[in-house]
């Protein structure tokens, strides 16, 4: 009889999640964040930048993100080395713009990447793999002298 292959489990230093596009969605995101970081030991110097950045990150894909009813986003999170990396991805190929906050004529939507370059250690945006869609990410450091 042959031995049974079991897939290796998932590394607990990543997770990731699929959530509707809904307004609902960056308060799951965040509880499905705590969750991740609640068994790593430096995720107290973490809280609360890593879900405001969250919070941003799907808030902008779900509100921006033109895509088909029915899409979903795809949120990433890993952690090494007491940075964590978190990931949104959705089916639109348009990258998000960095908007100023001295633009007198801008309403205060859109300032969410603000927050993120401002907060993260480093950010982007990348198209994923296949063609469809792009993710935007960005590292937070435990150690605040690295923002």
């Amino acid at each position: 009889m042959p031995e049974t292959v079991s897939a290796t489990p998932p590394s607990p230093a990543e997770h990731a999640c699929w959530l509707p596009r809904h307004r609902k969605s960056p308060g799951a995101a965040r509880r499905e964040l705590r969750s991740f970081l609640a068994d790593h030991p430096d995720s107290e110097n973490l809280l609360p930048t890593d879900e405001l950045l969250l919070s941003e990150l799907v808030t902008n894909s779900v509100q921006h993100a033109r895509t088909a009813r029915g899409r979903l986003i795809q949120i990433r999170f890993g952690l090494a080395d007491s940075l964590l990396r978190i990931e949104v991805h959705d089916a639109d190929s348009e990258k998000p713009a960095l908007r100023s906050s001295s633009d007198p004529d801008s309403d205060e939507d859109g300032r969410g990447l603000l927050l993120v370059h401002e907060l993260a250690t480093q950010w982007g945006c990348s198209p994923r793999a296949g063609g469809i869609g792009k993710f935007v990410w960005c590292h937070i450091s435990a150690d605040p002298a690295a923002a």
